[in-house]
């Protein structure tokens, strides 16, 4: 699933291509994404300028002439990809819009647990959630330990939780992890303020970093010009079980949190 830096990634390239072009054209191949698009979806986009296209959690949000916000959310498999006028379609290519400047943009989406709409402003923080998102100012150390008082989730569970801490996901809750010494299934309520600085240190350096590389490319993503990422092949524990640790040399440690796959090192995180 694309996380922060993938949809930052998109967002980067995307936001000045399409800041101020007019979609000329909205062609629904296939409506049932995870939330069934609106019978009036292409009424709704269609004609419209598009305005700045920014990043809230894992949302891209991109705001219309008429005061509505177009609301894209990646889901496990989706890409929006900008190309020529006429691309060559593809299987999973379920809604395209025709550009007023002859290109194309194109949701292709093979498992379809994403999302499109358009949404009146006021609508969009409940779609989106109250979570706060993973490179705002807000998201202290003193912000971390606070939320995880008196909670009987791991320390996982409480960054992956969207409702709490926006736009993180397996990949990166393990990297951060990991940098900031601290195991995976611990239990929130015990971190100490030193720990939380770690963690929120570690958070937005790894973030920092894999959006310069353009995000994580394990299996399905692209960037908004069909381009991979390249941060897999700085992961330190990401879906490295059984291969040694690269800072000590001993074995990475593969278990089950929160119902996903989780790696760490046993000697490098307590």
């Amino acid at each position: 699933m694309p996380e922060l830096p993938e949809v930052e990634t998109i967002v980067r390239g995307l936001a000045p291509a399409l800041d101020g072009r007019i979609v000329r054209e909205v062609v629904v191949r296939e409506p049932r994404l995870r939330v069934t698009l609106a019978s009036d979806f292409a009424t709704r986009l269609g004609g419209r300028r598009l305005g700045t296209m920014r990043r809230l959690g894992k949302y891209m949000l991109t705001p219309l002439d008429d005061g509505r916000v177009w609301l894209v959310h990646l889901g496990m498999t989706g890409r929006l990809t900008l190309a020529g006028a006429r691309p060559l379609p593809l299987v999973h290519d379920h809604v395209v819009l025709r550009l007023d400047d002859q290109r194309t943009l194109t949701y292709n989406d093979p498992r379809r647990f994403g999302r499109l709409d358009v949404l009146e402003p006021g609508a969009v923080p409940g779609v989106v959630g109250p979570g706060v998102d993973a490179l705002d100012d807000a998201l202290s150390a003193a912000w971390l330990f606070a939320r995880s008082r008196k909670r009987r989730t791991s320390v996982k569970a409480l960054l992956m939780d969207q409702r709490q801490v926006a736009g993180l996901g397996n990949i990166y809750v393990s990297e951060l992890l990991f940098r900031a010494g601290v195991r995976p299934r611990r239990r929130a309520a015990l971190l100490t303020r030193d720990e939380c600085t770690r963690i929120v240190e570690a958070m937005r350096a790894v973030l920092g970093e894999a959006i310069g590389r353009g995000g994580s490319s394990i299996s399905d993503y692209r960037d908004g010009f069909d381009q991979a990422g390249s941060f897999q092949d700085e992961h330190l524990v990401y879906d490295r079980a059984g291969e040694p640790c690269r800072r000590c040399g001993g074995p990475i440690k593969g278990v089950v949190v929160v119902g996903r796959s989780t790696f760490y090192c046993p000697r490098c995180q307590r």
